[in-house]
């Protein structure tokens, strides 16, 4: 076997449609077809279900799917060894960054790795937690910027620095008073939060000691529109430290918590079999040095 036709094999298993596969592995359809056979042949198996809609890789097809991945993965990397192995910081590399993060962490960032590697250039995509994670093994990432905990293996994790949370409340609220905000006040005041699948949902619940929550509480797809909804008084929220650095929006205030500890870790994050390994040791190092205001070193 070829990595040309385990390439067509993933192609097929990702798309579920000879022609779409053949444009992703820029051949003709015929080509592709004849690869799949041929390989088919020489294990003496049938990879995929060719009779169902949405051609689908049979259960055996499934795990040598995940192997053929591997396998990519790892030419790949032995490429990538050797094109940058005399400078490692004059790369691309792809960065997955939390939804919660980038917005208020990446402009400041950027500027700090840019001045100190010019030639390295950074693609960053917005994703949820989830899904960093699978692509950041699937390998369509490179690293992840990431709250912790996350229980994952295969990865390097290098925390950058610890991000408190502070209280958004409406101004004309009567915690809008007070020099510090509970948890238990700000869980009882009609708390909003992200919709599921934002790590920060997660967090904020833990925090408030509210894991069981189930009820009907409303949700906002964004840290932006949680800020919106607390100026128009529809209730109380929390913010990490970041999300609340510039002007004021007007009608909320913002307080310091009164519990200590209440916050979360950031991280950068990679697949401990990264070509990249150089790369990635270098800006973690460089991010670490140097922190926006309001956050911290973790402890």
């Amino acid at each position: 076997m070829t990595l040309q036709e385990l390439r067509y094999l993933v192609a097929l298993a990702e798309t579920g449609h000879f022609g779409q596969a053949a444009e992703a592995c820029f051949v003709s359809q015929s080509t592709l077809s004849t690869g799949l056979k041929k390989l088919e042949e020489q294990l003496g198996i049938v990879l995929f279900d060719r009779s169902l809609k949405r051609v689908m890789p049979t259960p055996i097809g499934r795990e040598i799917v995940g192997s053929a991945r591997l396998i990519l993965l790892e030419a790949e990397r032995i490429r990538q060894l050797a094109k940058y192995a005399e400078d490692p910081m004059g790369r691309t590399v792809q960065i997955g960054v939390i939804p919660t993060l980038g917005p208020y962490y990446l402009p400041h960032a950027m500027l700090r790795v840019c001045e100190a590697y010019p030639k390295l250039r950074l693609l960053l995509r917005e994703v949820m937690t989830p899904h960093l994670l699978a692509q950041l093994h699937e390998g369509t990432l490179d690293a992840g910027l990431l709250a912790l905990p996350i229980d994952e293996e295969g990865l390097t994790v290098a925390p950058l620095f610890s991000e408190p949370f502070l209280a958004a409340v409406p101004a004309g609220h009567a915690l809008a008073k007070k020099a510090k905000v509970s948890l238990d006040e700000l869980s009882q005041a009609n708390l909003l939060l992200l919709e599921e699948g934002h790590c920060l949902r997660d967090q904020a619940l833990a925090v408030c000691g509210l894991q069981g929550l189930a009820g009907e509480e409303v949700r906002a797809t964004s840290l932006e529109t949680l800020r919106q909804m607390v100026a128009m008084d529809i209730g109380v929220t929390l913010l990490p430290r970041l999300a609340c650095a510039g002007p004021a929006l007007p009608g909320i205030a913002i307080k310091p918590l009164a519990d200590k500890g209440a916050g979360r870790v950031i991280a950068l994050v990679w697949r401990k079999r990264t070509p990249y390994l150089d790369t990635m040791t270098r800006l973690a190092q460089t991010l670490a040095r140097n922190l926006p205001e309001g956050v911290k070193r973790p402890a």
